[in-house]
């Protein structure tokens, strides 16, 4: 399927991450690419830029693999599926979306904060 914009795709990006485990762990692996990305620059050691794909790609295909039981989105729509992890990311560490919500993308509106 493909979508007219970001926008449009969000909705099914979100209904691909329902499982709250799922949403943890891409939590947690955005969470370490920011603070790797930062300690890379901040202490000029380049070498800790080759974990950021691993630390990124590793704990969200963990979380589609054993709790999602889905295939990432990423194979099909990289680039959005990229901007859809940033976009969640900040939507839950705002609190515009929870973790722990098992029907989390159903329903959901592609808010744009």
């Amino acid at each position: 399927m493909s979508y007219a914009s970001f926008w449009d795709f969000y909705p099914f990006y979100l209904g691909e991450h329902r499982n709250p485990t799922c949403r943890k762990l891409h939590f947690i692996g955005t969470s370490l690419v920011v603070g790797l990305t930062i300690t890379a620059i901040t202490t000029q050691k380049w070498w800790l830029f080759y974990f950021v794909p691993i630390a990124g790609y590793g704990f969200a295909w963990v979380g589609h693999f054993a709790y999602e039981k889905n295939r990432p989105a990423t194979f099909k729509h990289p680039l959005y599926s990229f901007m859809g992890d940033w976009v969640m990311y900040w939507q839950l560490l705002t609190g515009k979306i929870a973790f722990e919500e098992r029907n989390a993308g159903a329903g959901q509106s592609a808010d744009r904060t």
